[in-house]
């Protein structure tokens, strides 16, 4: 009678654990969308600032980016933009106010360049 009262006893706690877990709200993971037209509000190289003159980075809705003519695939993963193509693959950072910066090192040494999204304000059809 003892392991008929235990058996029953645990078959109860399972059945509520199980019923607590399916009331529990279940929290979708939020994404981020980053797609948009970036345009390059910052270079550094050596540590100097520099104007920057480069090409957008185009983020598509549908994964796919554009950089200077090179073309691949980009997907965000926590805080930053990992961009690839069938050869190489880099990371940029996400950081507040719309900006994505990427650093690597180029024939002048550390390269950081900033693009900054422009987003329409409400009220307003032209983007600044």
């Amino acid at each position: 009678m003892g392991y008929a009262r235990v058996g029953l006893t645990l078959a109860r706690c399972l059945a509520t654990a199980a019923f607590i877990l399916f009331l529990l709200p279940q929290s979708q993971a939020q994404t981020v969308d980053v797609s948009g037209r970036y345009q390059c509000a910052q270079a550094k190289v050596r540590g100097k600032v520099i104007p920057c003159k480069a090409a957008p980075l185009i983020l598509k809705n549908d994964g796919h980016f554009e950089l200077r003519g090179w073309e691949g695939s980009y997907f965000v993963m926590g805080g930053w933009v990992e961009l690839s193509d069938s050869l190489i693959k880099t990371r940029a950072k996400i950081e507040p106010g719309h900006k994505i910066v990427l650093r690597y090192y180029g024939k002048h040494g550390l390269v950081e360049m900033t693009y900054e999204r422009r987003v329409a304000e409400m009220g307003k059809t032209a983007l600044s």
